[in-house]
C-alpha cells in the first residue's frame, strides 16, 4: 500500500466509521465497541475503530447480543465489516451466528480536486441539478428499469435529503437534449457532517447509453461541486463494475467492505 493510500485509509477510519446522518424515527445507541441504529429500513451496526478489541468468547457474546437485540424488535440488521478490521475471524464468527454475507465492495477514496477535471457530458446529453419531487420520480423510474426491481422508495429518500441539506446533498440527472428530455443516468453526493468527506452514489445508466462517458462526466461534475463546497475527499463503496472506472479516474482502493445481514425468521 502506498503512502497516499495509507493516508487516505487513515482519514477514512477517522471520519467514515460512524452511523451517518440522523433520520426521522431512528434510535441510536452503543454496545461496547459498537455503534448501532434501528428504526429505519433495517438496523445497522458498525465499529468506530478498526480493532474491536475483543476475541473469542467475548466477541461471540457481542455478536449474539446484536442478533438478539434486533430479534426482539423483529428487525433485520446489517453489520458493516471492512477488510482491514480486526479480529480477522470476525466474518467467520458472524456467519456462525446466523449473519449472511452480501456482495463485497471495494472502498475507494479520492481527492475531490484531482477528480474535478473538465469532463464534458457527451454530445446530446445535459447534466442538471434537481431538487423537485417530479425529477426524483424520474430517477426512481430509471433505477427500477436498470435493476429490474421496485425503487419507488427512492423518491422520498432523495426528496427529503435534498430539502434537509441543500449545502451537503447534490442530485444530478443526465438527460437527453430532446423536446421531451429523457433521464438516462442519475447520481448523487452526500456530505458526511463534520468532516471533509462526501460519498458518491448512483450512476446507474440505461443500457442504450452506456459506454459514452456519462458516468465519468457525472463523477467530475460532482467533484467540482464538492471542491466549491469545501469537500476534500470523495468516497465510494464500489461494485466490481464501477471499481476499474473509478480507479482510472483517480480514486484509490484502500480496503474492502462486506455487509453481514441477519434477518428474523419468518413468522
Amino acid at each position: 500500500m502506498t503512502d497516499l493510500n495509507k493516508a487516505l485509509l487513515a482519514a477514512y477510519d477517522e471520519h467514515l466509521r460512524g452511523l451517518g446522518p440522523v433520520r426521522d424515527g431512528e434510535i441510536r445507541d452503543a454496545d461496547g465497541p459498537l455503534l448501532r441504529k434501528c428504526g429505519g429500513f433495517r438496523g445497522f451496526v458498525t465499529s468506530p475503530v478498526a480493532d474491536l478489541g475483543l476475541r473469542g468468547a467475548e466477541l461471540d457474546d457481542l455478536i449474539a447480543r446484536q442478533r438478539d437485540f434486533f430479534a426482539a424488535r423483529g428487525e433485520s440488521v446489517e453489520w458493516k465489516t471492512r477488510g482491514h478490521d480486526l479480529p480477522a475471524d470476525l466474518p467467520e464468527r458472524l456467519t456462525a451466528a446466523g449473519f449472511v454475507a452480501e456482495a463485497p465492495e471495494t472502498v475507494l477514496v479520492g481527492l475531490a480536486a484531482e477528480l474535478a477535471t473538465q469532463t464534458p457530458a457527451p454530445e446530446g446529453i445535459t447534466l442538471r441539478r434537481v431538487t423537485a419531487r417530479t425529477d426524483m420520480r424520474r430517477i426512481a423510474a430509471l433505477q427500477t428499469e436498470v435493476w429490474g426491481e421496485d425503487w419507488s422508495w427512492l423518491v422520498g429518500d432523495l426528496t427529503d435529503n435534498a430539502a434537509a441539506d441543500p449545502e451537503g446533498f447534490l442530485v444530478v440527472v443526465a438527460e437527453t437534449d430532446t423536446p421531451t428530455p429523457e433521464v438516462v443516468s442519475a447520481a448523487w453526493l452526500t456530505r458526511t457532517p463534520g468532516t471533509e468527506f462526501a460519498g458518491l452514489w448512483g450512476g446507474s445508466t440505461l443500457a442504450a447509453w452506456r459506454g459514452r462517458g456519462i458516468y465519468r462526466s457525472l463523477v467530475a461534475h460532482r467533484a467540482r461541486w464538492a471542491v466549491e463546497h469545501g469537500i476534500r475527499y470523495l468516497q465510494v463503496d464500489a461494485s466490481p463494475d464501477s471499481t476499474p472506472i473509478l480507479r482510472r479516474l483517480g480514486m484509490h482502493a484502500v480496503t474492502t467492505t462486506t455487509p453481514y445481514v441477519w434477518t428474523p425468521p419468518a413468522s
